[in-house]
C-alpha cells in the first residue's frame, strides 16, 4: 500500500468534533498514516496535544497570523513555556502554523501589519531557542517572511515546511535554499491554479511535500460555488483522507508513478520535521 503525511491539517476544528475518529479511520484507509496537527492561538494548546497523542499524531505550537488581533504579549511568554515543558514530548515536532498574511486587508493595515511581523519574528526567535523546525503560513507574504528568516537563521540553518505555497518561483527556490520544503494540497486541484501547478511540476521532487489544510483548502470536487452557498448549501469540507486524490494530480503533472511521489515527499516531510522519524515506521 502507499503511504502518506499529511503534513498540515486542523482536526482539533469544530467542523470536526462530532467525527475525528471517523475521518482519521478513512484517513488511514486512504493510506494516510500521519497527520502533523498545527496550533493558530494559545487556546488551542492543549486540543491539538490531545489529538495527536490519542490518535498516534504529531502537533506544532504557534500563534497563527489571523489570531494576531486577540493575542497578547503573555501569549508569546505562554508559547515559550509550553515549548519548554513538553521539550521531551516526541510529538511536538514543530513552532507553528506562525507567520504572515498580506491577503486579509484589515492586516496589512498599521498598527497590525507590524504587529503580525513582531509576533512571527518573536516565534521565530522561539523555535531557534528551542531547536525547532517552523510552519510557515504564507500568503502573499514570502518577500518578507523571507527577510526575517535570514535575519534570524539559527546556527545550523532552518527546517520546516512553507505551507500552502503559492509564490513565484524565485520566491520557492530562496525558500528551498534556507532549507524549508513546501506544501501543495487542495489548491492545485483546480484548472485555474496554472502557476501553482507548474510549480508543482518543476520544483525539485526533494523540496515538495502534501498537505491538506483539512478543514479548510478542499479539493475542487469538494468545492461548493458561492452562489450555492448563498442559497444555504455549506462549503465542502476537507478531510486527511482526500490527500491521495490530491497528490495524483502532482503525479499527473510531473508523469511520474505515485507510489515514487508518495516515497518522495513522505521522505522530504521526515526532513522537514525531523522528530516524525520516531513516530513513524514505513
Amino acid at each position: 500500500m502507499t503511504f502518506w503525511i499529511d503534513t498540515h491539517c486542523h482536526l482539533d476544528a469544530s467542523e470536526f468534533s462530532a467525527d475525528v475518529a471517523l475521518v482519521r479511520a478513512r484517513a488511514l484507509d486512504c493510506g494516510v498514516i500521519h497527520c502533523v496537527l498545527p496550533a493558530v492561538r494559545v487556546g488551542n494548546f492543549g486540543a491539538v496535544r490531545k489529538l495527536a497523542h490519542d490518535f498516534s499524531f504529531s502537533y506544532a505550537l504557534g500563534i497563527h497570523p489571523l489570531y494576531v488581533p486577540e493575542a497578547h504579549e503573555d501569549d508569546l511568554l505562554a508559547l515559550d513555556a509550553e515549548l519548554e515543558r513538553r521539550r521531551s514530548d516526541p510529538r511536538l515536532v514543530a513552532v507553528g502554523e506562525i507567520g504572515l498574511d498580506y491577503f486579509v486587508p484589515a492586516l496589512t493595515q498599521s498598527p497590525l501589519r507590524e504587529r503580525q511581523a513582531y509576533f512571527y519574528r518573536e516565534q521565530l526567535k522561539l523555535a531557534r531557542k528551542h531547536g525547532l523546525p517552523v510552519i510557515l503560513h504564507v500568503r502573499r507574504s514570502a518577500d518578507q517572511l523571507l527577510k526575517h528568516l535570514r535575519a534570524l537563521a539559527p546556527e545550523g540553518g532552518w527546517r520546516g515546511i512553507a505551507h500552502a505555497f503559492n509564490g513565484s518561483e524565485q520566491q520557492a527556490l530562496e525558500f528551498i535554499k534556507l532549507g524549508f520544503k513546501l506544501g501543495f494540497g487542495g489548491a492545485l486541484t483546480y484548472d485555474t491554479a496554472r502557476q501553482l501547478r507548474r510549480l508543482a511540476a518543476g520544483l525539485p521532487l526533494d523540496a515538495l511535500v502534501m498537505e491538506t489544510d483539512a478543514p479548510d483548502m478542499p479539493p475542487h470536487w469538494r468545492y461548493t460555488p458561492a452562489a450555492q452557498r448563498e442559497t444555504g448549501v455549506a462549503q465542502g469540507r476537507n478531510e486527511p483522507g482526500e490527500l491521495p486524490r490530491m497528490a495524483q494530480q502532482v503525479a499527473d503533472l510531473r508523469g511520474m508513478p505515485l507510489e515514487t511521489l508518495a516515497r518522495a515527499t513522505t521522505a522530504n516531510a521526515l526532513q522537514a520535521l525531523p522528530k516524525l522519524r520516531g513516530l513513524i515506521a514505513c
